[in-house]
């Protein structure tokens, strides 16, 4: 995990329409980038559905919220439509992103150790980081953050 205060890796990966996004694209805006799994999971699927739910608080609060995974611009355009969604999903199939926030690790899965993303949430201001959470609660994590926006 990136230490606060560091300055936030900036990143250029497509979105779940195919546009291409940028973190520089959201200067002045407080940024809610939460790394996760994967789509259509239950954790995932809670975690995601949360943020939506709170969503018009976020952006009452100036905040943005980012979700990034390794999967497909396809399976994040499913995982949007089914529920609603209305926020930005970034594709990382070649981790590159995941990787620069440091939240590729071992884990254990089943008994066995195995690599894969550990769910995080970093809150970014002004291009740095003030805020960073690991092995987050997907149920739980939507409703901190809002809290950490104050």
């Amino acid at each position: 995990m990136l230490n606060i205060g560091t300055t936030a890796p900036d990143f250029a990966l497509p979105d779940q329409n195919g546009e291409t996004r940028k973190l520089s694209d959201f200067s002045g805006q407080r940024v809610i980038l939460y790394f996760y799994s994967k789509d259509m999971t239950s954790g995932c699927s809670k975690q995601a559905c949360g943020f939506a739910e709170l969503y018009p608080h976020f952006r009452e609060k100036g905040a943005v919220v980012i979700g990034v995974s390794k999967d497909t611009v396809a399976s994040h355009k499913k995982f949007e439509e089914k529920y609603s969604l209305p926020f930005i999903l970034l594709s990382d199939p070649e981790l590159d992103v995941i990787k620069a926030y440091d939240v590729w690790q071992e884990k254990m899965n089943y008994g066995k150790p195995t690599m894969g993303v550990v769910r995080t949430t970093y809150l970014i201001e002004n291009g740095k980081i003030i805020k960073a959470f690991g092995k987050v609660k997907a149920a739980d994590n939507p409703a901190q953050m809002l809290q950490e926006l104050g």
